[in-house]
């Protein structure tokens, strides 16, 4: 059995032993030695005019961003970072080494960040009024700076070459990368472009400055320059191409500059008043492009906002993302994140008539996802393309723009709301919501209810009507029908019920829901969703159809889950038998999935591994030799292992497997298969 195990744990405790790698993201003099450490009142380092400063920038949870600022503006006054991808804890150390640079680590030793690899030995560094911080050598040549090193901004001063690159951030306040980018190209091009973050795939591009001269290459961009005349390419020709305005000039005496790759996308250059008035703040400049949401258009990606949703452009030329009615976000905290349809669009068995009986479509005007169309009629009218998408189980929404109707399936992408876009598009909607479609909702009860109480009325009317005999034969006859009524139901949940399980009804678990809104995750067996009930949060799990087809499978499951009791185990609540809802509940885990853990930004403490690492262990242990009726897993890998509030590791979906039926040797080489 001490096989089993091992082989069990050995995937999910592999990542757990390893030391988290990071990689490096990429006044006056600053001596050998000197440190800088996180959560220090006033630990920084300023230019000699104080309008610099560079030392540690908050973040929430008592986390710290290694960055430059401008010391005089109060607010939003970052200009460059360096580990955004990895904050530091509070006690973390800056220090300048001779050899290293910068180097940045955590209370614990561990390596957080640190500058390039530098050829030479470092002298001394320097913050400048400009706001570039460099090292040099003792004959005053750079080693290294943070200008040749941006982040998400240029400030005046700086020089971006061939093949420079801002990345935008993921949030307004989540400095991790995000997934736009503002490049000089080799050919001479700067342009803006979305990128797919796990690969780094890169998009078709938004913005494009065309500044690439095909018949002559000596004539194409090769730096992107902030300096006083403002920001712009230079072409090897000496030619300029302006991005501001050519005509205004900056005054650097008088406002601060910052150009900036913003979060959603927009590249905008906006300046602050070195002596505010009443109302201090970035005036914006300059945007590019004039309307992203009207200009990002591409085969690949979602576009500015997420999948199926919808982008406006706000009076600030920023998008603003919403999601269409009958969608809602996927991801409740980020309004830039995609859309997930609130009811499914069903095929199976379903004519064009029925189709027409179980939704409409909703008009939006100015509407249109771009792209990815599957169905194109030409010439058409309005009302066919709305009928059309009607009856087609495989159409989400129909676009109508002069004489042509284009039909298109999820996901949506590059969805745009503007005046620009004309025409109308047809989304399809059900007539009714799910609460009022599924006969085990709470309201459909209280109707049913009602209706039942005017059928008792009449029984009672037509029983007191009737002869002494009738009434004692349909009393009889009612005693009895509820009697095999109960019995029926009570042996049904016998099983369960002897592992004091509570069973919920479907109408309650889509009220504790709010109709099956947030969704925690999905896997194999099906999906999960946020609830809360009067005493507790919880985490409800919608089986998928293979499953629900198996109604003895799937009591003897609950049952053999309702006996299992362990710290290291999820713990089932309850369950859903009702017509053929196949639901679980159970206890909800605040701090998600280890995958999640052991592969966002905080990276987790040795110790805290360790402590997981046993917590996996002894939970295996219960499952394959402590547990009444032994159970394999043959699923274990991170995101089937949760997090409590104190970040114990908690096993699940471990009840969803077959039990075992046969030997020994059969059970090994089971989980030898199932874990690989």
């Amino acid at each position: 059995m001490s096989v089993t195990i091992l082989v069990c744990a050995t995937v999910i405790l592999l990542p757990l032993l390893q030391v988290p790698h990071v990689s490096a993201q990429t006044q006056n003099n600053v001596t050998i030695g000197e440190t800088l450490v996180a959560g220090n009142v006033g630990a920084q380092w300023l230019s000699s005019s104080k309008e610099i400063a560079f030392g540690f920038h908050q973040l929430e949870n008592d986390l710290f961003l290694l960055a430059i600022w401008y010391q005089k503006v109060p607010n939003d006054n970052l200009i460059w970072y360096a580990n955004g991808d990895n904050p530091a804890p509070k006690g973390s150390k800056l220090e300048l080494n001779e050899y290293s640079g910068l180097v940045l680590k955590s209370p614990q030793g561990v390596e957080l960040w640190t500058s390039q690899t530098i050829s030479g030995t470092i002298s001394y560094g320097l913050i400048n009024d400009t706001g570039n911080f460099q090292l040099l050598d003792k004959n005053l040549q750079v080693l290294w700076e943070s200008f040749s090193n941006p982040t998400d901004t240029l400030v005046p001063t700086q020089i971006m070459e061939v093949k420079g690159t801002l990345s935008s951030r993921q949030k307004e306040t989540n400095f991790s990368r995000g997934r736009f980018q503002f490049r000089l190209l080799p050919d001479g091009n700067a342009v803006l472009n979305p990128i797919n973050l796990p690969t780094n795939y890169t998009y078709d591009a938004y913005y494009i400055s065309h500044t690439f001269d095909g018949t002559n290459t000596t004539n194409s961009g090769y730096r992107v320059i902030f300096d006083n005349s403002g920001l712009y390419i230079l072409k090897r020709s000496d030619e300029r191409v302006y991005i501001t305005n050519s005509k205004d000039e900056l005054s650097s005496d008088s406002y601060y500059y910052r150009a900036t790759i913003n979060f959603d996308g927009v590249f905008t250059i906006s300046r602050y008043p070195k002596n505010p008035g009443s109302n201090p703040g970035w005036t914006v400049i300059k945007t590019l492009p004039d309307n992203i949401c009207t200009d990002l258009v591409g085969k690949k990606g979602s576009g500015v906002c997420g999948f199926n949703s919808i982008c406006t452009l706000d009076t600030d030329q920023r998008p603003k993302c919403k999601c269409p009615k009958g969608y809602s976000l996927l991801d409740s905290t980020d309004e830039y994140g995609s859309c997930k349809p609130n009811l499914e669009v069903r095929c199976e068995g379903s004519g064009q008539s029925s189709q027409g009986d179980l939704y409409y479509m909703e008009e939006m005007p100015n509407t249109d996802w771009p792209e990815l169309d599957y169905e194109l009629y030409q010439p058409y009218n309005s009302e066919d393309c709305k009928t059309s998408c009607l009856q087609d189980c495989l159409c989400a929404v129909s676009i109508f723009r002069d004489d042509s109707c284009w039909k298109k399936k999820l996901p949506l992408s590059n969805g745009r709301q503007d005046r620009a876009v004309g025409g109308s598009a047809f989304i399809k909607l059900m007539k009714n919501d799910v609460s009022s479609a599924n006969p085990s909702n709470p309201f459909l009860e209280e109707k049913k209810n009602g209706k039942d109480q005017d059928t008792l009325i009449t029984v009672i009317s037509v029983l007191l009507g009737g002869s002494v005999f009738v009434n004692l034969m349909l009393v009889s006859a009612v005693c009895i029908g509820f009697y095999f009524y109960y019995n029926r139901r009570s042996s049904t949940n016998k099983a369960v019920a002897e592992s004091n399980l509570r069973s919920f009804t479907f109408g309650e678990l889509v009220q504790a829901t709010n109709n099956f809104k947030e969704e925690l995750g999905r896997g194999s067996c099906g999906i999960v969703f946020k609830g809360t009930t009067d005493l507790v949060t919880i985490a409800v799990k919608k089986l998928h159809k293979i499953l629900k087809d198996s109604d003895k499978e799937f009591k003897t499951e609950v049952n053999v889950i309702g006996q299992t009791h362990h710290k290291n185990l999820v713990r089932l609540l309850g369950y859903c038998d009702e017509g053929e809802h196949r639901i679980l509940v159970y206890e909800f885990m605040s701090n998600g999935t280890l995958a999640n853990f052991l592969f966002g930004d905080f990276k987790p403490k040795w110790n805290q591994r360790v402590q997981i690492a046993v917590g996996i262990a002894r939970g295996l242990v219960y499952l394959h030799e402590e547990c009444c009726t032994q159970i394999i897993h043959c699923d274990i890998k991170p995101q089937n292992i949760l997090l409590d509030e104190l970040y114990n590791a908690r096993i699940s979906d471990f009840g969803l497997s077959k039990l075992p039926q046969y030997n020994l040797v059969h059970e090994v080489v089971s989980n030898i298969v199932c874990t690989r």
